[in-house]
C-alpha cells in the first residue's frame, strides 16, 4: 500500500469518533483508486505540451535575462554572480539562481531559445506535480487533481513558465517548500523542516524577499499544529530559521566580502551592495514605492499609487483590469472555500491536519496577496503566479471536503455532534453550488473585458456554469450514472475561462519585460503586456489603447506622450540622448539613435552586427550603451560582452564618467552607442555625463539609423 494513503488525520481529543464516516479522513485509509495515477500522467503531460507547445516562438523573450544566460554560459564568474556580460561589468538586479539553470542549459545544448526557456517549462511542469503531491497527501487524490489543474491553466503560470523571469524557479521553490512543510507536519521531523529553510533559502537567491514571504505562514502553521512540545517546535523553527540564512546567505556574503575590483557591480543598487539592493529596491522599497534608480517608483507619477504597469493599489488590486484576467478566475472560489473549510474544521484539536492545510494554503494565498494589492513600488501583473499554488491548493482540499461531506450522515447515536456532522450535507452543497455560480459569474465578467475576443465562450461558460450549480443542489436526488456528467459540468465551466486564456498566451509569442497573459484587455495589458509582447516601434500601442498606468498613447511615433520621471516626455529631455520610450524613428527603432529602448530590446541589421563583430578579439567589451535592453539586443546579436551603462534603467553608477574613460583610454570598448536608458526615480546621473563626453569628444557615424561613435579612432568634433 502507498504509504501516502495511510496516515488518517486524529480526531479532537474532546470529540466522539468519526471512524463510522472514513471517507471525512485525510489522505483516505483506503487504496487510491485506478483512476488516480493514469490521471496524474495525463495531468503532467498535458501540462507540459501547455508549457512545451511552440516555446521557442518567443525568441529571447525578456533579453535582459537572456543576455545574463548568454554570458553565463560562456564565462563561470558571470554565471556566479549572474552578470549581463561576460566581462563582468554589472550583474542584473536579481539575485542569479534562475540564470544558473538557463545558463547551464544553454552550455549543453547551444545558445537558443529552446535551450533557455527549456527548464523553466520543466519548473512549471514538477511545480503542478509537486503541488498535486501535497495536497494529495492529506485530502486524496481528487484533491491534489484539481489543485494540480487549476495552477497548470491559470494563464499567468502558463505565461512564466515559457518565460525566462526568475518566477519560475521560485513558485517550484516555494511549492516544494509547502510540500516539506506537510512532510514536517505529519511527524514533526526535524529533517523536513529544516529542509523547507533550504528552499526558502534558495528562493531567496532566485528571487530576493519575495521568497520571505511565505515564511511567516510556514513557520506559523508548524509552531501551531506539528505533534511535537512547544519548546521542540521552536527549537527546530530555529535550526530551519538557520537553514535558510546558510542557504540564502553564502552568496550574499561571497558578494560582499569579494573586493568590488575583482567582481561585477551589483545592478540596481547605488552603492555596489547586494545588502542595499536587497533592503533597498528590491526590499522595503518594493512596499514603500521609495526605489531610487527606478523608473515610476515612488507613487502617483505614473499611474497612481503602485507604479506604472500594475494598476491601484488596493483590496481590489487583484481584480482590476491589469491584473484579474492573469490569476483571478478561481481566487473568488478559493476564499470561499478557505472560510468553509475553516468552518467545518472548527474547534478541531491542534495537530488536525484539515485545519493545518487549509492554513498553510490560505495563510499562503492572504499575506502575499495583501501585500501585493498594497504596496506602492514597482508591481507587475506577472508577480501574482505567487498566487496559483495557493489558489489551486484551496480549491482541491475546498471541493473535496465539501464533496464528501455532502453524503455525509451521523453515525448511530452520534446526534450530530462531531465537528464534520454541524455541517449538514445541505449546507455542504448548496456552498460547493454557489461557489461554483460566483466563479462562473467572475469569468463572465473577465471575458467581458475582451468582448471581440471569442464572445460566444462568455455566454456558454455562465449558462453551463449556473445549470451545473443546480444541478449540484439536487446532485443526492440524482442517479448515480448523472453524477460524474454533472461534475464534469461544473469543472468544465469553472475551467472553460482560465483554460481559454492558457492556450491563447501559450500560442501567442511574448518579449519584453513586462510579459501578460491572454488577449488585449480595454484599460490594462494585453497579450505580452501589449499585442506581441511589446508595442510596435517601442512603446507604441494600439489605437485606443493606454499606457501603463492609464497614459493615454499620445506619444505615436515621436509625439508627446505623458509625463515620466524626472520631467521628461517622449522625445524630450528626461532621457538620455532626448529619447522616451514611445518615441520611435522609423523601423521601429527609438529616436536618439538608439536600438530598443526600456523595455525591449531590437535585434541589429546584418550591417550593424558585422561591424561590432570585425577585430571583436581585440576588445573587452565590443561596445557599451546606455541602459541593459539597449545592450542586450547588440550581445545577443554578437555573442560578444556589450557594457550596460548603467544597468537595467541607466540609473546606476556604473561605470563613473572617470572609470569609463580609463576603459576608454585603455583600448577596452570599441564602440559607445548612442541613445537607449531612461531617467528614473533618482539614482546616478553618470550615463548621462558620459553619453555627453562621448558626444563632445568623439565622431559620430550612423549606421541603418543608429549611431556609432568609435572610441578607439582619434578623438574630433561631434
Amino acid at each position: 500500500m502507498d504509504r501516502t494513503e495511510t496516515l488518517p488525520t486524529a480526531p479532537a481529543a474532546s470529540e466522539p469518533s468519526t471512524a463510522a464516516h472514513p471517507d471525512e479522513h485525510s489522505p483516505p485509509t483506503r487504496r487510491p483508486p485506478a483512476w488516480a495515477r493514469p490521471a496524474l500522467v495525463i495531468l503532467l503531460l498535458a501540462t507540459g505540451l501547455l508549457y512545451l507547445w511552440g516555446l521557442g516562438a518567443s525568441g529571447w523573450a525578456n533579453s535582459f535575462y537572456a543576455a545574463a544566460v548568454q554570458a553565463g554560459s560562456v564565462s563561470w564568474k558571470a554565471l556566479l554572480y549572474g552578470s549581463s556580460d561576460a566581462a563582468n561589468s554589472i550583474t542584473v538586479d536579481k539575485t542569479p539562481a534562475s540564470l544558473w539553470l538557463m545558463a547551464l542549459s544553454v552550455r549543453i545544448f547551444g545558445l537558443n531559445s529552446w535551450a533557455m526557456l527549456v527548464p523553466q517549462a520543466l519548473c512549471g511542469v514538477a511545480s503542478v506535480g509537486l503541488l498535486h503531491a501535497a495536497v494529495k497527501r492529506w485530502y486524496g487524490p481528487a484533491a491534489g487533481l484539481i489543485a494540480g489543474a487549476v495552477l497548470a491553466v491559470t494563464p499567468v503560470a502558463t505565461l512564466m513558465f515559457r518565460f525566462n523571469n526568475p518566477d519560475a524557479l521560485l513558485v517550484l521553490l516555494l511549492v516544494a517548500g509547502a510540500y516539506a512543510t506537510v512532510r514536517a507536519l505529519e511527524t514533526a521531523s526535524t529533517r523536513w523542516i529544516v529542509l523547507v529553510g533550504v528552499l526558502v533559502g534558495f528562493g531567496f537567491l532566485t528571487k530576493m524577499l519575495q521568497a520571505f514571504l511565505v515564511v511567516p505562514v510556514f513557520a506559523g502553521v508548524y509552531l501551531l499544529a506539528a505533534p511535537t512540545g512547544l519548546w521542540r517546535r521552536v527549537r527546530q523553527l530555529l535550526l530551519a530559521g538557520l537553514a535558510v540564512v546558510v542557504a540564502a546567505g553564502w552568496w550574499v556574503a561571497l558578494v560582499e566580502l569579494v573586493p568590488p575590483s575583482a567582481r561585477p557591480y551589483i545592478g540596481g543598487s547605488q552603492g555596489n551592495s547586494i545588502l542595499e539592493l536587497t533592503l533597498g529596491y528590491n526590499g522595503l522599497g518594493r512596499i514603500t514605492g521609495e526605489e531610487v534608480g527606478s523608473v515610476g517608483g515612488g507613487g502617483p507619477r505614473l499611474g497612481g499609487g503602485g507604479g506604472p504597469f500594475s494598476g491601484q493599489n488596493g483590496v481590489l488590486r487583484m481584480f482590476g483590469g491589469e491584473i484579474g484576467g492573469q490569476v483571478s478566475w478561481l481566487l473568488p472560489a478559493a476564499l470561499i472555500l478557505l472560510v468553509a473549510g475553516l468552518l467545518m474544521a472548527g474547534r478541531a484539536a491542534r495537530t488536525d491536519r484539515t485545519r493545518a492545510g487549509l492554513l498553510l494554503w490560505g495563510g499562503w494565498l492572504l499575506v502575499t496577496g495583501l501585500i501585493f494589492s498594497f504596496m506602492s513600488g514597482i508591481f507587475h501583473a506577472y508577480y501574482t503566479v505567487a498566487l496559483a499554488p495557493a489558489i489551486g491548493g484551496l480549491v482541491g482540499i475546498g471541493v473535496t471536503l465539501l464533496w464528501r461531506h455532502r453524503r455525509l450522515q451521523p453515525a448511530p447515536g452520534d446526534a450530530g455532534g462531531t465537528r464534520w456532522q454541524r455541517w449538514s450535507p445541505l449546507a455542504a452543497a448548496a456552498t460547493l453550488a454557489g461557489t461554483l455560480a460566483v466563479t462562473v459569474w467572475w469569468a463572465w465578467v473577465l471575458l467581458g473585458r475582451s468582448p471581440e475576443w471569442y464572445p460566444w465562450l462568455r455566454t456558454a461558460l455562465l449558462v453551463a456554469g449556473l445549470v451545473g450549480a443546480v444541478l449540484l443542489l439536487l446532485v443526492t436526488r440524482l442517479p448515480r450514472r448523472l453524477v460524474p456528467v454533472v461534475l464534469g459540468l461544473g469543472v468544465a465551466a469553472a475551467l472553460a475561462g482560465p483554460v481559454a486564456y492558457a492556450v491563447q498566451t501559450a500560442a501567442t509569442p511574448h518579449t519584453g519585460s513586462i510579459p501578460s497573459a491572454g488577449p488585449f484587455v480595454a484599460g490594462g495589458f494585453g497579450r505580452g503586456g501589449f499585442p506581441g509582447g511589446r508595442p510596435p516601434g517601442g512603446m507604441e500601442l494600439p489605437a485606443g489603447g493606454q499606457l501603463p498606468g492609464g497614459g493615454q498613447n499620445g506619444g505615436r511615433n515621436g509625439g508627446q506622450g505623458p509625463d515620466f520621471p524626472g520631467g521628461g516626455r517622449n522625445g524630450a529631455p528626461g532621457f538620455p540622448g532626448g529619447q522616451g520610450p514611445g518615441a520611435t524613428g522609423g523601423q521601429g527603432r527609438s529616436a536618439g539613435g538608439g536600438m530598443g529602448g526600456l523595455l525591449d530590446a531590437r535585434e541589429p541589421s546584418a550591417a550593424l552586427r558585422e561591424l561590432l563583430e570585425r577585430d571583436s578579439a581585440d576588445y573587452t567589451w565590443v561596445a557599451a550603451t546606455i541602459g541593459s535592453n539597449n545592450a542586450s539586443g547588440y550581445q545577443l546579436a554578437t555573442g560578444e560582452p556589450v557594457m550596460a551603462i548603467g544597468g537595467f534603467n541607466g540609473s546606476d553608477p556604473s561605470p563613473t564618467l572617470a572609470q569609463f574613460q580609463r576603459y576608454v583610454a585603455d583600448g577596452k570598448v570599441h564602440y559607445f552607442v548612442g541613445g537607449g536608458g531612461f531617467r528614473a526615480n533618482g539614482g546616478s546621473a553618470a550615463s548621462q555625463e558620459i553619453a555627453a563626453w562621448v558626444a563632445e569628444t568623439f565622431t559620430a557615424q550612423t549606421v541603418d539609423g543608429v549611431t556609432l561613435y568609435d572610441l578607439t579612432a582619434a578623438a574630433g568634433a561631434s
